[in-house]
């Protein structure tokens, strides 16, 4: 009887322990789906804002046309690019996306009619907030993917990672000129 417990512990417990990582791996790859879709939501909310921003200044700042065609052609390469499945080509448009917006938003700065019209300033605190709520939504989905890469690469995890083909994912970087966003005053 006790030769049969050793026999049924010695391949129970690696067939146990190999079902939990498993799991676990699967467990933070779903994360990273749902956090990259939290992303996605957020940064729908901004592709609906851009329109009416660019018709508000549009309206005080007619000779802006380049300015204003830098930003729909962004938005456009954004909208392109969304839902692709794949962060690495996602970020390089929301990168220019965000110069874009930052760039309006500081030209818009020389208008003092454009400051004071109250759709400018909601839409521009809406933009704000939507901004914030992305950089947040980047922030929870960049540590899934840490969390998911650090039990990929450390033993031994690894092991089950690499023998059921669980790939690395890519952090969503920030290009660091869009990190500092051009200060505007209102």
């Amino acid at each position: 009887m006790g030769t049969w417990i050793t026999i049924a512990a010695v391949i129970l417990l690696p067939l146990m322990w190999l079902l939990v990582q498993y799991n676990g791996l699967v467990s933070l790859r779903n994360y990273i789906r749902e956090s990259s879709s939290n992303i996605d939501t957020e940064l729908k909310r901004r592709y609906e804002l851009i329109p009416n921003l660019v018709n508000t200044v549009k309206g005080y700042a007619s000779h802006e046309k380049e300015v204003l065609k830098r930003v729909i052609t962004a938005r456009e390469r954004c909208l392109k690019n969304s839902g692709s499945g794949s962060i690495a080509q996602q970020a390089p448009a929301e990168q220019e996306m965000t110069r874009q917006v930052s760039h309006l938003l500081a030209r818009a700065e020389e208008y003092p009619d454009l400051k004071a019209d109250q759709n400018f300033l909601q839409l521009q605190r809406e933009l704000v907030i939507t901004e914030d709520r992305i950089q947040a939504a980047r922030r929870f989905f960049n540590g899934n993917v840490r969390d998911y890469r650090n039990k990929c690469q450390q033993f031994p995890s690894s092991i089950v990672a690499n023998l059921f083909g669980f790939r690395l994912e890519e952090y969503f970087d920030v290009d660091p000129a869009v990190r500092e966003v051009p200060s505007a005053r209102f």
